[in-house]
């Protein structure tokens, strides 16, 4: 009786341990993501209603601070189309407000080496507000051939980002 216990106790106990590991990070993501939030020292399992993961930085437990979100534009809003196809596009933005970079992730474009994957493209939206217009030919630079496309983009970067601000964010940090 007490080695059938010792062995329930066993695997119970095993279980737990697997059960309360962490998920495995792909590693390429994780590259994605330290692009967007350089000094953070971690990163949350994806959560919440906008799906998004938390970027930390500071020690572990008390000393860890919030620095801010990343999220998948085509998890957050309605499916953005472009030209040829959805366009998925990692996101982070910090605490107050201001995007903390874009990565192009997947799109099906026929023209990507002259619109969104040019590396132009992302680094148009770092340090922008979420309230800044984030309109193509005004804030955001137009790409001659590829309108769809860029507009699509620019618009599920907007949107997705506003929404997770106005679920995550209190109005007095995002000025």
């Amino acid at each position: 009786m007490k080695r059938h216990l010792a062995a329930v106790a066993l695997v119970l106990g095993c279980t737990f341990v697997v059960a309360g590991q962490a998920p495995s990070v792909d590693p390429k993501l994780l590259a994605q993501m330290k692009s967007l939030f350089p000094a953070a020292t971690g990163f949350s399992a994806k959560e919440g209603d906008p799906r998004h993961i938390k970027a930390f930085t500071g020690g572990p437990g008390a000393g860890q601070q919030l620095a801010g979100y990343i999220f998948f534009t085509t998890e957050v809003e309605p499916l953005e189309r472009g030209y040829d196809g959805p366009i998925k596009l990692l996101v982070g933005m910090d605490t107050q407000g201001v995007l903390a970079g874009v990565v192009v992730v997947e799109h099906h474009e026929p023209y990507g080496n002259i619109s969104i994957e040019r590396p132009e493209f992302p680094k148009m939206f770092k340090g922008k507000r979420i309230r800044d217009p984030f309109k193509v030919g005004v804030d955001v630079d137009a790409v001659s051939r590829a309108t769809i496309t860029m507009v699509s983009a620019t618009r599920a970067i907007k949107n997705s980002s506003r929404r997770i601000a106005r679920a995550y964010l209190t109005p007095e940090a995002v000025k």
